[in-house]
Parts: structure tokens; C-alpha cells; sequence
């Protein structure tokens, strides 16, 4: 069994979480320690980074530890998802999708307990995609057909 030590909750530490709360571009530990200098002109980047891994330690932030970079972190603890720009390493969250089917498959197809999970969605964010380019679309009234990958049974709901 492992001991909970007592934290106190220091002014940096309290500064740096408003901060990670209130940004909503998940930002990397040098992003918010030039925010939170603004407030703490003589904190170091040291105390950012060690209280950054001291409150996600405590459950109190998540560190997103995603592909292509340095680790970046989320003040909102609510049930989502992440998607990362392939170009550019913008992150936004992404609410709604579903877990269950998710969840049961992998311990029905591991035979773990699954305690938890993380998915990271990768794709290229609007501003790297630019404008649209001109396409042919379907009249309005229509509802436009999304194939069925091959190995999804015709019974099976697609989530799009």
C-alpha cells in the first residue's frame, strides 16, 4: 500500500492550476509558465514544471503525453477525448463519443479488467486544412452515404 503524502497548496501551485484551468489550447509547460509569469514574475520553470507533475499526480490536471511532442495538460477533468493537428500540434477535446463498445471489447478480447483508457485522435485541424475546396456535395435534402468499412457487420451502428 502506498502512502498519500500531505501537499500543501501553495500560491504557485494555486496559480498554476487557475491557469490550466482556464486555457483551453491544452498548453505545454513553457506556454504556461509564460502565463503564469505574468502573475508570478519570479517563478522558475522548474517550479512549473514540478508542480504541473505534482497535480497531475493528484488527479487535479491531466498530462497528455500524445505523439509528435512534448507533453501538454488539461485543467478540464470531465469525460473526453483529445484530437491532435498532424501539422501544426493543435490539441482540442472532443465530447460524445461513445466508450462502452469500446471498453467491453477489449476485455472481452484481452481478458484484462479494463480500469480506464485514452484515445488520441489525429487528423489536421481547420486552419491547416484551409478553406474547402469546391466538391461536388449532395443536394440539401439528401442524406449522403458514408461506406461501410468491410469489417463492420451491416447490423452494427457507425458513430460518424
Amino acid at each position: 500500500m502506498t502512502e498519500t503524502k500531505f501537499q500543501r497548496n501553495t500560491p504557485q501551485r494555486r496559480v498554476i492550476l487557475e491557469e490550466i484551468q482556464k486555457a483551453t489550447s491544452h498548453p505545454t509547460a513553457a506556454e504556461l509558465y509564460e502565463s503564469v509569469r505574468r502573475r508570478l514574475p519570479k517563478i522558475s520553470l522548474g517550479t512549473v514544471y514540478r508542480n504541473l507533475d505534482l497535480l497531475a499526480e493528484m488527479g487535479r490536471i491531466q498530462k497528455l503525453d500524445l505523439g509528435g511532442g512534448e507533453a501538454r495538460f488539461d485543467g478540464n477533468l470531465d469525460a473526453h477525448y483529445h484530437v491532435r493537428c498532424l501539422r501544426c500540434g493543435r490539441v482540442d477535446d472532443v465530447y460524445g463519443l461513445p466508450t462502452g463498445t469500446l471498453i467491453d471489447g477489449a476485455s472481452e478480447a484481452a481478458g484484462y479488467e479494463v480500469l480506464g483508457h485514452r484515445l488520441e485522435l489525429v487528423g489536421v485541424c481547420p486552419e491547416c486544412k484551409g478553406p474547402p475546396e469546391m466538391e461536388p456535395t449532395a443536394p440539401p435534402n439528401s442524406r449522403a452515404r458514408i461506406p461501410r468499412p468491410p469489417n463492420v457487420p451491416a447490423n452494427r451502428k457507425r458513430f460518424v
